[in-house]
């Protein structure tokens, strides 16, 4: 999938590695027990979590999956404790809505920038209804990518490791249909 986005994102005129990006999650229902399953309360669903890093063209850079109960926060900080493993990376800038606001991620962050130097860029709810968010709506628009995915409906793996699998199979179709 990382050879695929980085054809297409040189395809595009870009580097192949982003500097930009916006991050998300969206939970989903289960239809297996397996090793991590779990309440999302602002949602009602019973199950898991997929938490995405896709860059400014809405490319999927990294996604892992959790309990639904786990909080954008901590998905966060997971996501961006297992993308920034192999070193230092091109990413400064990580678009994010209001879900990942609070004293304890800035602080997380702010330690972060030290190494990394990335900045966490807050949009918040601009009025009543539905908005398009500028920046935002590229994540948005690659979860309704994957959710064509009829297999990506519901999360039907018992490992949390096979469902970031499926959803990187997912993309490959997407990175490799727009290659062809």
């Amino acid at each position: 999938m990382d050879h695929l986005r980085d054809q297409e994102r040189t395809r595009q005129g870009r580097a192949e590695e982003p500097s930009a990006g916006c991050v998300d999650s969206q939970s989903v229902k289960t239809i297996t027990f397996g090793d991590s399953r779990g309440f999302d309360g602002g949602k009602k669903v019973k199950g898991r979590k997929r938490h995405i890093l896709v860059d400014t063209l809405g490319l999927l850079v990294i996604v892992i999956v959790t309990a639904a109960n786990v909080g954008d926060r901590d998905g966060l900080m997971q996501l961006l404790t297992t993308y920034f493993r192999d070193g230092v990376k091109r990413l400064r800038k990580l678009w994010v809505d209001d879900g990942y606001s609070g004293a304890p991620l800035r602080n997380w962050v702010r330690a972060l920038k030290k190494t990394h130097k990335i900045d966490l860029d807050v949009s918040g709810r601009i009025g009543s209804g539905f908005k398009v968010v500028a920046k935002r709506w590229v994540v948005e628009r690659t979860f309704g990518w994957l959710n064509l995915r009829r297999r990506l409906s519901k999360d039907y793996e018992v490992l949390t490791r096979n469902s970031e699998a499926m959803i990187q199979v997912a993309f490959i179709t997407v990175l490799i249909r727009r290659l062809a």
